[in-house]
């Protein structure tokens, strides 16, 4: 069985414009152990996945489908219920450390504060175990730099914080969205080989967020790809990235820069991505596919599995006529 099973996931906000489906019949699994990434462009409601996940959604928003986190349906639970799992069975990495962070607080304080209440621990075993849990996660003189607030780290050492807070009480699984960003591309690497040296040490498994296709190739199983809310492509990460079977990936993997080609042209998806309060009848992506006619204007394409494939996709085409 599945650590994690989403099927049918809705998100829907209400807006004084009107309704805005954020994520729309979104299904996905995450076994044990695993490392699963989200990706595509802002605005694909990846973040919103996550947020309907923990039970963070917007007071507007609402979510409707299945959530199974080990069997047990969680969507939509009781907040003192959701309070319980969200403390020790899933834990959360948010996107930017500084704002996650209380700034008014050390470190110590704020990592000794989750034991003490979770664990009921005393605050020297408290400290003790942030201590030990800081060296995990790499920070230099862990001891002494637990006592600093926030500010005084750099961009890095906080998002190596902000995991081991994630980590502290041992979760089975880990959300991080985008924990790389607006870090450069070294920084980056040493973020993704930790998550995933902490994932064999801890056996946690991990649902990476992200819009960069870059920093999934190595680190994640298997890839989801989400555009206007939705499944673009769903398989193997190795079979994803050599073979993408979707326009809308193709062009995603177009624009990451590489080493092994020539040319200094960076290429780019046109146009831009939809408005959730005014989507295309037929496929999302129609507006900006290279290929789309008519019937890919008038008609939503079903997510298929490809067996030969190893994925599923949402495209009229046949993979081949995409190459």
């Amino acid at each position: 069985m599945s650590l994690l099973t989403v099927n049918d996931l809705c998100v829907r906000f209400d807006t004084l414009d009107g309704d805005v489906c954020a994520v729309n019949g979104l299904n996905f699994h995450l076994d044990a152990g695993e490392t699963l990434a989200i990706v595509g462009e802002s605005g694909s409601g990846k973040s919103q996945t996550a947020f309907s996940i923990m039970g963070l959604l917007a007071r507007n928003g609402r979510a409707e489908g299945s959530v199974q986190f080990d069997g047990r349906e969680i969507l939509n639970l009781p907040e003192p219920e959701l309070n319980h799992i969200r403390a020790d069975q899933i834990s959360m990495i948010f996107q930017d450390p500084m704002t996650s962070l209380n700034p008014f607080m050390k470190v110590s304080q704020q990592l000794t504060e989750v034991l003490r209440h979770h664990k009921g621990l005393s605050q020297k075993d408290a400290l003790d175990e942030a201590i030990r849990m800081l060296d995990a996660v790499r920070i230099p003189e862990a001891r002494n730099r637990i006592h600093m607030y926030p500010h005084e780290f750099s961009g890095g050492m906080r998002q190596r914080v902000m995991i081991a807070m994630a980590l502290l009480l041992r979760p089975r699984l880990l959300i991080a969205d985008e924990p790389t960003t607006a870090l450069d591309v070294t920084v980056q690497a040493q973020i993704m080989t930790l998550l995933a040296d902490l994932q064999k040490e801890f056996g946690t498994a991990i649902m990476l967020i992200t819009h960069d296709l870059g920093v999934v190739a190595g680190a994640c199983e298997r890839t989801l790809v989400m555009y206007g809310g939705r499944v673009m492509e769903y398989g193997d990460t190795e079979a994803v990235f050599d073979a993408p079977s979707h326009p809308y990936t193709q062009g995603l993997l177009k624009a990451i820069p590489r080493l092994d080609q020539a040319s200094d042209e960076l290429l780019t998806i046109p146009g831009n991505p939809p408005n959730m309060l005014d989507m295309p009848v037929g496929c999302p992506f129609q507006p900006r596919c290279p290929h789309a006619n008519d019937h890919c204007a008038q008609v939503m394409p079903e997510l298929t599995a490809q067996n030969s494939l190893n994925r599923q996709r949402a495209c009229h085409f046949e993979p081949e006529a995409l190459r």
